[in-house]
């Protein structure tokens, strides 16, 4: 009795982990890989490369590429096979994710000292090129991710200069020749706040190899905010206020200095104009005078300054005839 008794256990498990658990599908939206005795179905000899990765870190994340499995079935799978299951599709995780604390804000310093919060999310996909570095190559991959994707924000952050700011500083000298001070300084917190899109570019640009590190592509970086604590933020905008205000007083000055200098323009050819029409009568009277000499000589010349002096003498109320002394 005992014996049909365990030969019926033995049967069921048997039936229950060949057939029932030796079957099983692959959602749309997965991706499956096979270990046999915890090792991989592997594509040959087939590596996994990637050229933003130096020739150190190339010999560090050295993984092969696996045999995917993609959506469909129901497959079959031996019992000493067991499959692995990972979503593919993009999802979206706060910055401030941890597993090991609980925050609300990450916290960085900037190249001023000034310690800000930044908030926001990035985007991201298990990578179907390297699910073994996903699956076995760390023991959290979003973890790293995140661990890796918050150093080099930090380090960007600390870094940070307005790229606007910075080409004035360049382009502008003060009276005595020397450089300008630097207009940013003290406000670096505004300059991040401006450049949120720069920054963002540049977290993307950096963390293209996370899919050759850890399994897992970064669709697109989202830092939304950069809060600094509440007094400094109060200096900020204080600091902001007078900027402003020194603002639209050199544009006013600007303004009126530019309009002085149109107007001066427009005096000069008021100028210019009344001079040229009060010299041009008087060269075509000379080119006339030329013309006749030259045609008709002394005798024609003077004959046409005395008929121009007729319509001067019948205006004139008295006339004076000087002749030279008689020696």
């Amino acid at each position: 009795m005992y014996v049909t008794a365990f030969l019926f256990g033995l049967a069921c498990y048997v039936i229950y982990k060949v057939f029932i658990r030796a079957f099983y599908t692959v959602k749309p939206d997965e991706r499956a890989i096979i270990t046999s005795f915890g090792r991989a179905q592997r594509l040959g000899k087939v590596l996994i490369e990637d050229d933003s990765l130096n020739a150190e870190e190339q010999a560090r994340y050295h993984f092969p590429q696996l045999r995917t499995i993609g959506p469909g079935g129901p497959y079959f799978k031996w019992p000493w096979q067991e499959v692995h299951k990972v979503r593919v599709v993009t999802q979206a995780i706060d910055l401030t994710w941890d597993p090991t604390k609980t925050q609300t804000t990450v916290e960085a310093v900037t190249k001023d000292n000034l310690t800000t919060g930044v908030g926001g999310q990035i985007r991201f996909r298990v990578s179907e090129k390297n699910l073994y570095a996903y699956f076995f190559g760390v023991d959290s991959p979003l973890e790293h991710v995140m661990g890796y994707f918050i150093s080099v924000l930090r380090e960007r952050i600390a870094n940070f200069v307005d790229p606007k700011g910075a080409s004035l500083v360049a382009d502008t000298e003060t009276a005595d020749g020397g450089n300008a001070p630097e207009l940013s300084e003290g406000v670096s917190i505004n300059d991040l706040r401006k450049n949120l899109p720069l920054l963002n570019d540049y977290m993307e640009q950096q963390c293209r190899s996370t899919w050759a590190r850890y399994g897992i592509e970064l669709d697109a970086a989202l830092i939304t905010q950069i809060d600094p604590p509440p007094e400094v933020d109060r200096a900020l905008s204080a600091i902001n206020t007078t900027r402003n205000q020194v603002a639209a007083d050199i544009s006013t000055a600007r303004a009126d200095a530019e309009q002085q200098i149109t107007m001066s323009k427009r005096a000069v050819d008021i100028a210019r104009n009344n001079a040229q029409a009060e010299v041009a009568p008087l060269k075509e009277l000379a080119e006339t005078l030329v013309r006749i000499k030259s045609s008709g000589g002394p005798d024609a010349l003077r004959a046409y300054v005395r008929n121009l002096r007729v319509p001067l003498l019948g205006k004139a109320a008295r006339i004076i005839q000087t002749t030279s002394a008689f020696r």
